[in-house]
């Protein structure tokens, strides 16, 4: 279920994104460039509905998104990825999920959590831009699919294999949408060759 993305433009953000130089605000504004490409590729496939439309000269059908859209970031990472997909899907609902990485285990504990109501048929989309482990993502979609979500696609910006594999093997139906597999992860769980924390690099924290 892995779907790189290999948009140009994806990949000449990702280039910035992981060079060292880059200051905050600059990485935030790539943060969102690059998640609307991402968004673009994950929602190509969303179900549509057929409408009349009536336009300066005649009516015309027209089709436009036919299901719920939800979007659901896991922060504080995550909350860089939203402008993005709000660009692209502006009437989309919003959850949020928050995790806490333990920087000696690499476990992620949950400290927050707020989902719409009525996820059965929505489409919802979770949005973390560091696929790691996979312990964070694997949570956070359990935890979707405890309140009901049936159709749940995962959307990062760099993705380490064991991460990939862990997904994968916990939820087969959920698709992935990254425009990078990195090489490992290092003894800490960073992805290697990565971006380093991208916490500390959207929000210029240590």
């Amino acid at each position: 279920m892995l779907h790189l993305v290999s948009h140009p433009v994806a990949h000449d953000c990702l280039a910035q994104l992981r060079d060292a130089s880059t200051p905050s605000d600059r990485f935030r504004l790539l943060t969102e460039r690059i998640s609307l490409v991402i968004a673009a590729e994950a929602t190509a496939s969303l179900p549509r509905r057929r409408v009349t439309v009536t336009t300066p000269l005649a009516e015309t059908t027209c089709e436009r998104i036919g299901v719920d859209v939800v979007v659901v970031p896991v922060m504080r990472a995550g909350l860089a990825m939203l402008p993005g997909l709000l660009q692209l899907v502006p009437e989309a609902r919003v959850g949020f999920i928050g995790l806490k990485r333990n920087e000696e285990t690499a476990v992620a504990s949950r400290y927050f959590a707020r989902l719409p109501e009525g996820l059965a048929d929505s489409h919802v989309f979770l949005i973390d831009p560091m696929l790691a482990t996979g312990g964070s993502a694997i949570d956070a979609i359990r935890l979707l699919r405890e309140a009901g979500a049936r159709h749940i696609s995962l959307l990062c910006i760099v993705a380490a294999p064991e991460g990939v594999q862990a997904v994968e093997t916990a939820f087969p139906d959920v698709p992935l949408y990254c425009p990078a597999v990195d090489t490992a992860l290092n003894a800490r769980k960073f992805i290697v060759p990565g971006l380093g924390d991208f916490g500390d690099r959207l929000y210029g924290t240590t």
